[in-house]
Order: structure tokens, then C-alpha cells, then sequence
């Protein structure tokens, strides 16, 4: 099994969640230092749904990648489980938080 995407739809599915990735860690890491940014404020109503439908189409491109070109690398796998934990979190978010 190769480790790096070997179509042009795999290299698509890597880019969209490494997108996701460090758009949710940096997101993180505004919010870890005080007195810049908070929930309150309106870029994370901007943000958080730009990552997510990021890596949401990554997950969908993933799995394209996997059914329809063979593309059966291990990272366009990763991919594929990271974009299944974001619509996870979502779905679960919007069950147990109320916001």
C-alpha cells in the first residue's frame, strides 16, 4: 500500500482535509489566548462552516477516490476517517450542546 495519493482526486481529498486541519487548529489556537478572540465573536459564524463543508468535501472526494479511480493509499484512508469523525462531531454537537 503506498503512503501518498496517486490520482489527481486523491491529492483533492489529502488537500481538503489538511484545509480542515489546520483551519480548525488555528481557530484553536486564536481562542486559546485571551482577549483576541471568542466564541461570541462572528468569525467563528464564518469559520466553522467554511472547515467543515472543507472537510466534508473531502470526504465525499475521498471516497470517490477510493470507488471510483483505486486510489488505495493510506493517507486518502485518513482522509476519508477524518472526514467521518468532523460529521460526527457535528451531528453529536448539535445533539448534546446547547448553545
Amino acid at each position: 500500500m503506498k503512503i501518498l495519493p496517486n490520482t489527481k482526486t486523491g491529492k483533492w481529498a489529502l488537500g481538503l482535509q489538511g484545509f480542515f486541519l489546520v483551519g480548525a487548529g488555528i481557530s484553536a489556537l486564536l481562542l486559546t489566548i485571551p482577549s483576541w478572540f471568542s466564541f461570541n465573536d462572528r468569525w467563528w459564524d464564518i469559520t466553522a462552516p467554511i472547515v467543515f463543508s472543507a472537510s466534508i468535501a473531502g470526504l465525499i472526494v475521498g471516497l470517490r477516490a477510493l470507488r471510483t479511480y483505486k486510489d488505495s493509499s493510506l493517507l486518502v484512508y485518513v482522509s476519508v476517517g477524518i472526514g467521518v469523525i468532523a460529521i460526527l462531531f457535528i451531528f453529536l454537537h448539535s445533539l448534546f450542546i446547547s448553545d
